[in-house]
């Protein structure tokens, strides 16, 4: 017959391995609800290229006719003297995403932009294009990055200061975030501008050509047009 004492230890082994299999257990549960808590939280889908670096298949010009074209693998503007401010403009509409994509504007006298959230109407203005634009300015006021509400209220917002952002007659990086009410804007990884407005959150995204009196064909080039949507 097993003595007390030696019944009792076997007793105390038995309960503390139940201990230990049951905090292993529970602890694995919480591993497991973690790992399906950070699957569950994705705040992106994959980036997905709007330019095809051979056709404008996807794009459809609004406004004026100034000339949008392919060339090499880039998208060309050319300002036309006398037209009414032009605009390419993405078929599909976008909410909240990611928009990256890099310029070089051919003449300093050039200004232009990119549109997010935009719209055209047939109510409104007889169809003419309008919403979030972030400038491009290759001027001495030097505002590329800054956010204008084309044809609509004028500036949203505007930098007090001169950011040396923009790089001329270089290749230049845009990136712009639209999250919800949140509009965010960088040069060069050099954060520019940032925005709550919920006037518009769906449009389509243009590329803009100003109107101009000047005779000379200006121009300006667009590639590397990548988007990815956000929850």
């Amino acid at each position: 017959m097993l003595s007390r004492t030696l019944i009792a230890a076997l007793l105390l082994v038995h309960l503390c391995i139940g201990l230990e299999m049951g905090f292993t257990q529970e602890a694995s549960q919480e591993s497991n609800q973690e790992g399906s808590s950070d699957k569950g939280t994705s705040k992106s889908s994959e980036w997905n290229s709007l330019f095809n670096e051979q056709t404008l298949g996807g794009w459809v010009q609004r406004g004026g006719n100034a000339k949008f074209q392919v060339e090499e693998d880039s998208i060309l503007g050319t300002t036309v003297k006398g037209e009414p401010t032009s605009y390419l403009c993405t078929e599909r509409e976008f909410e909240n995403f990611e928009l990256t994509l890099e310029f070089k504007v051919e003449d300093a006298r050039l200004n232009s932009g990119v549109l997010i959230r935009s719209l055209s109407l047939p109510e409104y203005l007889n169809g003419r294009v309008h919403g979030y634009q972030v400038e491009i300015d290759p001027s001495e006021r030097a505002w590329t990055g800054a956010i204008y509400d084309e044809n609509r209220r004028g500036w949203l917002y505007k930098p007090d200061f001169n950011t040396k952002a923009y790089r001329a007659s270089q290749w230049n990086t845009m990136r712009i975030e639209c999250q919800k009410d949140s509009i965010k804007t960088w040069i060069n990884d050099i954060s520019i501008s940032r925005i709550e407005d919920n006037t518009t959150r769906k449009g389509f995204i243009a590329l803009q050509l100003h109107s101009t009196t000047i005779p000379r064909p200006m121009s300006i080039r667009w590639r590397k047009i990548a988007l990815r949507e956000l929850d």
